[in-house]
């Protein structure tokens, strides 16, 4: 039994030290921490090499770049019997793989709460499900996506459906929790797991409002729905 963390990084030098030593403790030798750099500026991968750790690969996105296809590409290089999916800027509680590990031993996949921190750290005192009043489900999750990337894993069998990703997908979580809902069985853990880095270089806002217009929410949604409805059939 083998897990792949998939981390997309992009100009994270800040952040993804303490990412990774958040991480590497609970891995075995034989599991694995998939790196997709969408051609950092900065010293990420400078960083990242100085773990001299053989657990950690580094791939570079060659595709169009963006988190999407950051993390499409992190995932296609995955291994691992189980697939985590991982921000470069939060930080992993101790007991994050162990709990979700358990759990997908009787799903095929998983999305579990988080403590919302600052950029220092510091906690908010407000957990992510509590905020953006998580719930299970295909059809709420469409209209109003409750989950976190960074707080998703899955079975491996899962990836002949998610992958490739539609083009014109905006959000990586929305389009894995669609197709995820409508063929597996999956549950939502209440245990906040991490801790999820709010600061102003996210590259998603996502405990924020919506920019975006209900013409063009409606649209989008459904695109997704269709997408997501011909792949697994």
């Amino acid at each position: 039994m083998r897990i792949s963390i998939c981390l997309a990084s992009y100009n994270g030098e800040k952040y993804i030290k303490e990412q990774l030593l958040s991480i590497l403790p609970q891995l075995s030798e034989k599991d694995e921490v998939i790196i997709s750099d969408d051609n950092s500026s900065d010293n990420t991968l400078g960083i990242v090499r100085g773990f001299d750790d053989k657990r950690i690969k580094i791939y570079i996105n060659e595709g169009s770049h963006g988190v999407v296809s950051n993390f499409e590409n992190a995932i296609k290089h995955a291994s691992g019997d189980y697939i985590f999916l991982s921000d470069q800027d939060d930080i992993w509680l101790s007991n994050k793989k162990e709990k979700c590990l358990s759990c997908l031993q009787e799903y095929d996949f998983i999305s579990h709460n988080a403590f919302i921190v600052d950029e220092h750290g510091v906690l908010s005192g407000k957990d992510y499900f509590s905020l953006r009043r998580t719930r299970y489900g295909y059809w709420h999750n469409l209209w109003k996506m409750g989950y976190l990337g960074c707080c998703m894993a899955f079975r491996r069998e899962c990836l002949k459906d998610i992958l490739p990703f539609p083009k014109e997908i905006l959000w990586h979580d929305m389009w894995i929790a669609s197709v995820l809902h409508l063929k597996y069985k999956g549950r939502l853990l209440d245990d906040e797991l991490i801790l999820y880095r709010r600061h102003g270089d996210n590259a998603s806002p996502t405990t924020q409002k919506s920019q975006y217009s209900w013409r063009f929410k409606f649209q989008y949604r459904n695109y997704i729905f269709w997408h997501s409805l011909k792949r697994v059939l």
